[in-house]
């Protein structure tokens, strides 16, 4: 070897440990937060730092571990603050809320037949749907949810808001029988899904899925079509399923089988299943659900609320099946906060099973982040961890209500609402800072939704 040759690599080796010790550049770093990873031990960081890059978490550790590895663009102290995964909210008809308050205190088909259904005829629009899920989209944002499965009518509507906000949705064209205000027939309906796919084909938000409302709402023939056609494109089913014990009666009686019993018949399942409610199933259906990937939406308040029942989470839970938690629409909830189906959830379990330790927050906290996830097809959402997508709240613990702080995560299930959120990121990107909504004009969307709302006056008049 020259001397030459010899002097250029002791140099190299000389100067490889300090390149290799330079931080690296990303786009964002929260750091001096509780961060609560919801990963697979459950880990709690007190203080934490994650670092992002773009759309992803490259790091989850200590803040001087953290501040030794990376050099953000941009920096926000979490002091004081939780940070954790955003809330996916599994089941929602997010243009509902212009329906928010309307035909209360009633058993779900009474409420469905006399108010909602003669409501939507009138009301409903392209128009309607966009004013509607902007104010869904405000809400969501401003309480801590940063992905949400929707099922309604003029769904393109929908995933152009959701988009426009910065949500991530898996978002489903309603099938249904009878005349709605955007399509006549169910064949209609089925030629809208495809031409949605393809509009939202590998989009980075917004994942294409198709949503036959139900089993006593729809015939052999097109549940098989809707079955066929999410195969072909690969995308998502959603449904209500044996939500009522009424629901078992139709079944029985239209199709001669339990909904879930039918449905296997005709092979329904897709890859990715969504069970909406799921409230009266047996033991042997629970079995079958798991076999078949079905993944389930618990929705507490809006099944309290109409006195729908409740579900058999813990059997669940127990059985491997993806749970997660959803708000239902906030016609029959009546809003859209995570927080308090997630504390609902939780609640309502231990009461049933008359066993305190029945969901704890921990479990709870984990339905609404990363088993919803699971439960609609995204492993790489619901948990703060390096290589997920960065999908991720900052939680205000400084309230009356929430001193003492003893237990993070007990205080964020028991204590803590949508409105003590400070801080929403969707894909690394900030779509809320300081309770500033960043990508909606707030002032606006409440201006036009209240304006759209005397449509909804005029036609229950």
């Amino acid at each position: 070897m020259s001397i030459r040759v010899a002097a250029i690599v002791l140099t190299a080796m000389c100067l490889a440990p300090l390149t290799a010790q330079q931080p690296s550049a990303v786009s964002l770093v929260i750091t001096n937060g509780i961060v609560v990873t919801v990963d697979g031990t459950r880990r709690v960081l007190n203080p934490g730092a994650v670092a992002i890059d773009g759309s992803t978490i490259v790091a989850v550790d200590t803040p001087a571990a953290v501040a030794g590895r990376y050099r953000a663009a941009e920096t926000i102290d979490a002091g004081g603050k939780v940070v954790m995964p955003g809330l996916i909210n599994t089941h929602t008809h997010a243009a509902m809320v212009m329906f928010r308050g309307l035909g209360n205190d009633l058993a779900l088909m009474d409420w469905l037949q006399k108010y909602i259904f003669p409501a939507e005829a009138k009301t409903v629009s392209p128009d309607f749907v966009r004013i509607g899920t902007q104010l869904a989209a405000l809400e969501m944002i401003k309480s801590g949810t940063t992905m949400f499965a929707d099922m309604y009518y003029f769904e393109e509507e929908v995933g152009k808001v959701a988009k426009t906000a910065g949500l991530r949705g898996v978002l489903g064209q309603t099938v249904i029988e009878f005349p709605v205000p955007d399509a006549q027939t169910p064949a209609d309906a089925l030629k809208r899904t495809e031409a949605f796919a393809k509009m939202f084909d590998h989009d980075e938000l917004i994942t294409p899925s198709i949503a036959p409302h139900s089993v006593y709402t729809l015939d052999a023939n097109t549940l098989t079509a809707v079955s066929e056609l999410a195969k072909r494109l690969n995308i998502p089913i959603q449904i209500h399923l044996s939500e009522t014990s009424a629901e078992i009666g139709m079944s029985q009686e239209r199709h001669k089988q339990r909904p879930v019993a039918f449905l296997e018949s005709l092979k329904f399942w897709a890859p990715t299943t969504l069970a909406a409610h799921a409230v009266w199933i047996n033991d042997d259906e629970i079995a079958l659900l798991k076999q078949r990937g079905v993944g389930v939406s618990n929705n507490p308040e809006s099944n309290m609320k109409l006195a729908s029942g409740t579900a058999p989470v813990m059997k669940y839970r127990q059985a491997g099946v993806n749970v997660g938690i959803g708000t239902d629409g906030a016609a029959s909830n009546n809003d859209l906060d995570m927080f308090e189906a997630m504390r609902q959830a939780a609640f309502q379990q231990k009461l049933v099973t008359m066993n305190p330790t029945a969901i704890s927050a921990g479990d709870a906290i984990e339905m609404a982040t990363v088993a919803g996830a699971r439960a609609l097809g995204r492993n790489r959402l619901g948990s703060l961890a390096a290589g997920m997508l960065a999908d991720l709240i900052i939680v205000d613990m400084s309230s009356p209500r929430q001193q003492p702080l003893f237990d993070p995560v007990a205080q964020i299930v028991y204590a803590s609402r949508g409105d003590d959120v400070v801080t929403t990121i969707v894909n690394g990107k900030v779509l809320m800072r300081d309770r500033e909504v960043l990508t909606l004009n707030e002032a606006r969307v409440i201006a036009e939704a209240r304006t759209a709302a005397d449509l909804v006056r005029k036609a229950v008049q």
